[in-house]
């Protein structure tokens, strides 16, 4: 792609209508301000998916930038998008620690998804994208993403909630008041407030009601401390890499940061389901860039999912989170009507600056449990009623008992955790199981249905349109493969 953008008119006005195109520019003032404006769109949901994964949120921000600058070489500069932290792979990893395993072994299974993910996106571009709607219809994809979301339940339940109930709750409260009260941007940086609105609250409570006792997960076990500790802030440099996975932090803390994957292929079927979701996700965001750009994306869909694939396949080498394209990011480009991909230059960038700062990794991660709590109930719930969203926005019958059964019965085996134990040494459990029930229960109920129930439930058409973005033709058309 020559790096090189048309000046949009003047470069500072917009005439009711116009939109600049990923090939056009802004002044580069107008282009600076916007880049940093997809910075903060990005911030809240990219730093603490990291945090809730076990990984370190400045290396997972500064592989954001790289994974940003690789999509946009790998789509040719043709869809302006922004790699942020993926939350489908958050349901895998939880099971991966549920089961001993460590952040090595997560990042390894990360990374093999992300090769799959890459493959998928070849296949899309050589054979068309109705090879791949075929085994996914989108009663299939809506349960998947939604089996990922509500599966995390007891994760808040469990494990965030109960560390500072009081502050989740005030917490939560204002996510959910901020998302909906607020207009334009600010709105779709509910999260982001959300966690400096919970940051402040935890500071007034330690000042007002003392330290709390509940479980530290610092500690792995009940203590009575402070909500804010800025020990490891304070003890940060301004300037450096991210630290190495066993490095001792403040107070003789195993630090996680920098690391090899290790690969545990047990622990991949754990991440594998992701796949599905990220499929959905990313066609659902490029054909909403393509409706309101007004261009045909279609022939660059299978090079933007494989692009998202490598993208995690860069980020999980060295430790980093996997990698997704982002709606907050089409929510600002909808907002502004700016589509310059040079703005996510700039954006990838300042991300690369400050994953390159060890004082802003040690803020991140200093976020106390209680904040994390509210927002997680909201962020988990949302993934799973995305899900949803996939099945209304299609018109899913479940009248139909070949949508009913399976997805149902997948459903439930997710939420639940049920496992199904092979060996002393391999089960399939949760996510994993669920998405196998689902996905090869819908296509055993359609070859046993009577026909005409068959037919009917493989008729919808896929529309994913997760940035509100009117989406009026089917994301899954084919688009004849071959290059582009």
């Amino acid at each position: 792609m020559a790096l090189g953008w048309k000046l949009h008119g003047d470069g500072q006005h917009l005439a009711p209508g116009e939109v600049v195109r990923p090939d056009e520019r802004l002044t580069w003032g107008r282009t600076v301000g916007l880049g940093a404006q997809h910075v903060v769109a990005m911030f809240g949901a990219t730093f603490v998916f990291p945090l809730i994964m076990g990984l370190n949120p400045q290396l997972a921000v500064m592989m954001s930038g790289i994974a940003t600058i690789c999509f946009l070489l790998i789509v040719n500069g043709r869809v302006p998008s922004y790699l942020g932290t993926s939350a489908s792979f958050v349901g895998g990893v939880a099971a991966i620690y549920a089961q001993k395993g460590t952040a090595p072994q997560v990042t390894g299974a990360i990374l093999v998804a992300g090769v799959v993910l890459a493959l998928v996106g070849v296949v899309i571009h050589f054979a068309g994208s109705r090879v791949i709607y075929k085994v996914l219809p989108p009663v299939v994809t809506g349960a998947v993403v939604m089996l990922i979301g509500f599966n995390l339940a007891p994760v808040v339940a469990n494990i965030y909630w109960p560390q500072d109930q009081w502050v989740a709750l005030l917490v939560m409260v204002a996510v959910i008041g901020m998302s909906v009260g607020f207009r334009g941007f600010m709105g779709r940086i509910a999260i982001f407030l959300g966690l400096v609105f919970g940051y402040v609250l935890s500071w007034l409570f330690d000042r007002f009601f003392g330290q709390i006792t509940s479980f530290d997960p610092g500690a792995g076990k009940i203590t009575t401390h402070w909500r804010v500790n800025w020990d490891s802030v304070a003890s940060a440099s301004w300037l450096g890499f991210p630290p190495h996975t066993g490095d001792i932090g403040p107070g003789g803390k195993a630090l996680v940061g920098w690391h090899l994957p290790e690969f545990k292929w047990t622990f991949v079927l754990l991440v594998l389901p992701a796949v599905i979701a990220l499929i959905a996700e990313n066609t659902g965001h490029v054909k909403a860039v393509a409706e309101m750009t007004g261009a045909d994306l279609d022939p660059v869909m299978g090079r933007a999912i494989a692009a998202d694939g490598i993208g995690t396949v860069i980020a999980s080498s060295v430790g980093g989170s996997p990698t997704t394209t982002y709606a907050e990011n089409i929510g600002v480009m909808a907002a502004t009507r700016v589509y310059s991909t040079a703005a996510y230059f700039v954006a990838a960038g300042v991300a690369i600056i400050f994953g390159l700062s060890p004082k802003f990794g040690a803020l991140v991660s200093a976020t106390p449990g209680g904040v994390l709590g509210g927002i997680t109930v909201v962020l988990y719930g949302m993934i799973g009623l995305l899900g949803a969203k996939i099945w209304k926005e299609n018109d899913v019958d479940f009248g139909n008992p070949v949508n009913l059964v399976p997805v149902a019965a997948g459903i439930i085996i997710a939420i639940g955790n049920t496992s199904l134990s092979f060996t002393k040494n391999f089960d399939l459990a949760g996510i994993a199981l669920g998405t196998i029930v689902t996905v090869l229960g819908w296509h055993l109920a359609r070859w046993v249905a009577p026909k005409h129930l068959g037919d009917a439930a493989a008729g919808a058409t896929i529309v994913y349109d997760p940035a509100g973005a009117f989406v009026e033709e089917d994301p899954y058309r084919d688009s004849g493969g071959g290059k582009s």
